[in-house]
């Protein structure tokens, strides 16, 4: 073997190792690298067109329209915020979680459901992902119209709390053609119990296995409850459709970053050779 030779093996041998090392780091959208000041949020008024905000490795949809004609405002998808309010029942405390602040700093994501709009909270990558992990809890909106009941969504419970009631978020994985990988349950809320003592409703940031999605480009966050009412043959949730997500880990899919080591690897090949 050549010197030459030896140089460009010695090359594709270390770029090949970087993309198993880098193939184990971890990537996570905490939301702290967005600028926000305490107590505030960003829902998509300042940026209406945009659609989308990111953090770290993932982009999260965004909605944002004034009705033509109420004149009022309306949001989807997902919003980042650093209110710390968990105290305040009701909609105009959308936009805090139930812990009183985030996971691992100020700032954490809030989703709402629009069925009205269509609008499903959605994450995507630029490159396939495997998730690992985030932490989801309760925003206190809901929180509260789950413990209490409010004008318009029952007590949880009912008043004796032995009615069987829930509120499921469900997780699905997405490829790139648009297939469903896999699916991941969390009960937000669970009133199901043979023992009341061990119903529940989520206070904390709570941990989400999330392997079980395997390799995704995106992936979209539906919720579902027991207490719904129908109108005109419609159907539709009274439990309000939020919830808040932060330090969410994924890994890019090992084999993308092979693929793109080598390729790279051979590309100094020919430079060499010429």
């Amino acid at each position: 073997m050549t010197g030459k030779a030896f140089a460009v093996m010695g090359t594709v041998t270390v770029m090949v190792g970087l993309a198993a090392g880098t193939a184990d780091a971890d990537q996570v959208a905490d939301f702290d690298d967005l600028a926000l000041a305490p107590e505030s949020y960003w829902n998509g008024s300042a940026a209406p067109s945009a659609g989308e905000f990111a953090s770290g490795p993932a982009a999260f949809n965004n909605f944002y329209t004034i009705d033509d004609f109420s004149g009022w405002a309306f949001w989807a998808g997902w919003a980042y915020s650093s209110v710390t309010d968990n105290t305040t029942p009701g909609y105009t405390n959308q936009y805090s979680a139930v812990t009183g602040g985030g996971h691992t700093g100020a700032n954490y994501a809030v989703a709402y459901l629009d069925t009205y709009y269509d609008v499903t909270p959605t994450i995507t990558f630029g490159e396939p992902m495997e998730p690992i992990s985030a932490r989801v809890t309760n925003t206190t909106y809901a929180y509260f119209d789950m413990l209490d009941g409010s004008a318009y969504s029952k007590k949880f419970g009912g008043a004796d709390g032995t009615d069987e009631d829930w509120f499921l978020l469900t997780i699905t994985g997405k490829d790139a053609g648009g297939a469903a990988t896999g699916t991941v349950e969390v009960y937000l809320a669970d009133f199901r119990f043979a023992d009341g003592a061990d119903d529940y409703l989520l206070d904390a940031w709570t941990p989400v296995d999330l392997s079980g999605l395997g390799t995704v480009t995106s992936m979209e966050f539906t919720l579902t409850s027991s207490d719904t009412s129908t109108y005109t043959g419609i159907t539709y949730m009274n439990t309000p459709a939020y919830f808040a997500l932060d330090t969410l880990t994924v890994v890019p899919e090992p084999t993308a970053l092979a693929l793109a080591a080598a390729g790279a690897a051979a590309i100094a090949l020919r430079r060499r050779r010429a």
